[in-house]
């Protein structure tokens, strides 16, 4: 008898061992979700930074992030990659994406400058020296929007430029800078803000030459937590996330 009832209590004890499993999650007593936020690449070290803010008032949300250009951004969208929140450097990509996305918002801006190596050792001071012909100048490509923001400056400024390189997000620019592998590159300010300034520097864009890239994010209608994605693109607007962005040298949303 004392063995048939040690059985039989064994037995139990493994068929609620699945149950009492369940609720094990964090501590919460919920599931954990995790979002997969797709950013453009200069939101790089902001975003890194926002993981840590974001789950100390959301404990069962894991964020996970992926990089790169906007236009490739997208294009992961419209392929159906599995994502919950996309967060683009323009506004154009976006609106393109209307038929993907739910209630885009701006969330915050950006402005360009030159970069150049530490310490300016080719004395470049203006838009119109990038295109001097001893120069090795880096711009995004044209289908990315810190490549066509770019163009648009250089544009206004009446200057024609031959990049070296055209890479596909504007961290790409900044890289053969840093290296000495080109002399300038047109990024955005966040960007050299967040290198740190041991190997590059900027030079100023005048306002009346340089433009606001807005920043918009959305939730992606095919997510499949659309309550937790939309709660993230919402918090990005809130006090907390602008303080964090406000940090690495972006500007406040528009109103």
């Amino acid at each position: 008898m004392r063995l048939r009832a040690l059985a039989l209590v064994v037995a139990l004890a493994a068929l609620l061992a699945p149950v009492a499993a369940c609720g094990k999650s964090g501590g919460s007593g919920q599931a954990k979700t995790t979002l997969t936020v797709l950013a453009a690449a200069s939101l790089t070290n902001a975003f890194g930074e926002m993981k840590a803010a974001y789950a100390k008032d959301h404990p069962d949300v894991t964020l996970r992030f992926s990089f790169a250009g906007s236009q490739e951004l997208a294009a992961q969208v419209r392929s159906g990659a599995p994502a919950d929140v996309i967060a683009t450097a323009d506004e154009k990509t976006m609106t393109a994406l209307s038929k993907y996305v739910v209630d885009p918002e701006p969330f915050v801006t950006n402005r360009l400058a030159i970069v150049v190596g530490k310490g300016n050792p080719k004395h470049i001071t203006t838009l119109r020296d990038l295109a001097r012909s001893d120069l090795k100048v880096v711009l995004a490509g044209p289908t990315v929007p810190a490549g066509r923001y770019a163009r648009q400056i250089l544009a206004r400024a009446q200057v024609t430029v031959r990049p070296k390189s055209e890479p596909t997000d504007v961290r790409q620019v900044l890289t053969p800078v840093r290296l000495g592998e080109a002399d300038a590159g047109i990024v955005y300010v966040t960007d050299i803000k967040d290198a740190g300034g041991s190997q590059v520097q900027a030079v100023s864009i005048p306002a009346k030459q340089n433009l606001i890239a807005t920043y918009p994010v959305a939730a992606i209608k095919d997510s499949r937590h659309a309550a937790a994605a939309k709660a993230f693109a919402a918090w990005l607007r809130t006090e907390p996330a602008t303080a964090i962005l406000t940090e690495h040298g972006f500007g406040r949303p528009p109103k």
